[in-house]
C-alpha cells in the first residue's frame, strides 16, 4: 500500500490536484500499522549507506539508498529522502513533498516545517484536517511533549516557533532544551550566544558561556560541538585545550576536522599556531589520500593538489601504504554533520 501510494500521489503532485490532503490523512490512517514495521537488515545496510551519503552532502546518490527504507514505513528515511530531494533541486519538488507528507503522518515535525515552507497547502491545498495549517499542527503535537519535559520536542518547539514568528518564544524553549541537556540546543545556544545573543558584560563573559555550552554538548559527544569548541577555545588564547577537541572530532569523523589534523601533519607552521605535533608530511598526506578516497570532497582534492611539489614520490607511496592501514575507512564514517534543520 505504501508504495502504491506513493504513486498516486506522485502523479497528482505532477499535474493539476484532483483531491484535497484530508482524504489521504483518513487513507493513510488506516494502514499506518504497515507504516511502523520495522525494516530488514539488507535495507537498514542500504540506508545507512544513503545517510553516509546524504551527509556528506551527495544528496543525488542518497534518494536510491534511502527510497526502500522510506517505502518500508521508516520515517527518518522519508524526511531524509524528501530532504534530498528537496537540496537536489534547490526548492520543493513533487517528490519532496510525497516523502514530507508521509513523515508528517508520523508526526515529523521538521517534516511539517518543510511542508510548511514549501507552501503544501497554498501551492498545493495539501493541509493537515485537524489544524490551520502545518506550522499549528507541529504546535499542537510538539506543545504538549515539551510541557512533559521532552528535550527533542523543546528542540523543535524552538524551529516551530521561529516558523510562526515568535522568536523570543522559542528562544525560550531552546534553553530549556539546552538545560534539560539536549546536546542539539546545547550547541545551538553556544554559537548563537557567540554570534551575540544574550546580554553579557563584557565579550570574555561572552566567551566563556559560549564555551560553557558547547564543552556540555562535546562532553556528551555531539561531534559538531567538538568542532565549535577548538575554534572557540582557539580564539581565547586556549589552544592546547582547544586541539585536543579539534583531534576528538576527526576522531569521530567530523571530515573538516581530519583534514585540518591532516594539514597540522602537513606543515604545522602554515596553520596559525594551533597545531601540537611535529611535521610529519608522510602523515599528513595519508590523511588528505584517506579523507579523499573515501569521501572524494573539493576539499581534499584541493589538498592533494596544492601541496603535492611539497612531498616526493617515494613519500607519496609511503603515505598511501599508510592510508590504507590506519586511516581509509577506519572508525566512523566522515561526515559535514549536517543539522536535521537547516538550509
Amino acid at each position: 500500500m505504501i508504495i502504491y501510494f506513493g504513486v498516486l500521489m506522485k502523479n497528482n503532485l505532477a499535474g493539476k490536484v484532483s483531491f484535497k490532503f484530508k482524504p489521504f490523512l483518513m487513507l493513510v490512517a488506516v494502514f499506518s500499522s504497515t507504516l511502523s514495521w520495522g525494516v530488514g537488515a539488507g535495507i537498514q545496510e542500504e540506508k545507512e549507506a544513503g545517510m553516509i551519503d546524504y551527509n556528506l552532502g551527495y544528496v543525488v546518490d542518497a534518494i536510491p539508498k534511502l527510497e526502500e527504507a522510506a517505502e518500508e514505513g521508516d520515517v527518518e528515511a522519508m524526511y531524509y529522502l524528501g530532504e534530498s530531494y528537496r537540496l537536489t533541486h534547490m526548492g520543493m519538488t513533487s517528490d519532496a513533498m510525497e516523502w514530507y507528507l508521509q513523515a508528517a503522518e508520523h508526526s515529523d515535525p521538521y517534516a511539517m516545517l518543510r511542508l510548511w515552507g514549501g507552501g503544501a497547502c497554498v501551492a498545493g491545498d495539501y493541509c493537515p484536517e485537524d489544524a490551520d495549517g502545518w506550522r499549528e499542527k507541529a504546535l499542537a503535537e510538539q506543545l504538549p511533549l515539551a510541557e512533559d519535559g521532552d528535550a527533542e520536542a523543546m528542540l523543535a518547539l524552538y524551529y516551530i516557533y521561529g516558523a510562526l514568528d515568535d522568536s523570543d518564544e522559542g528562544n525560550e524553549w531552546l534553553e530549556r532544551a539546552a538545560n534539560k541537556g539536549n546536546p542539539e540546543a546545547q550547541h545551538r545556544l553556544s554559537t548563537m550566544i557567540r554570534d551575540g545573543y544574550g546580554f553579557y558584560w563584557s565579550d570574555s563573559h561572552r566567551s566563556d558561556a559560549a564555551v560553557e555550552w558547547a564543552r556540555k554538548a562535546a562532553e556528551q559527544g555531539y561531534v559538531p560541538a567538538m568542532n565549535t569548541l577548538f575554534a572557540l577555545l582557539s580564539n581565547i588564547g586556549d589552544v592546547k585545550d582547544g586541539w585536543d577537541w579539534l583531534v576528538k572530532a576527526s576522531d569521530r569523523g567530523f571530515l573538516d576536522a581530519r583534514l585540518n589534523v591532516g594539514s597540522c601533519y602537513f606543515n604545522p607552521d602554515k596553520r596559525g599556531g594551533f597545531c601540537f605535533v611535529e611535521q610529519d608530511k608522510v602523515k599528513g598526506w595519508a590523511i588528505f589520500h584517506a579523507a579523499n578516497a573515501e569521501t572524494g570532497s573539493n576539499t581534499s582534492q584541493s589538498l592533494l593538489r596544492l601541496n603535492r611539489d611539497d612531498i616526493t614520490y617515494e613519500e607519496r607511496q609511503e603515505a598511501e601504504a599508510l592510508a590504507e592501514g590506519e586511516w581509509l575507512n577506519h572508525g566512523p564514517p566522515l561526515s559535514n554533520f549536517p543539522p536535521k534543520y537547516g538550509f
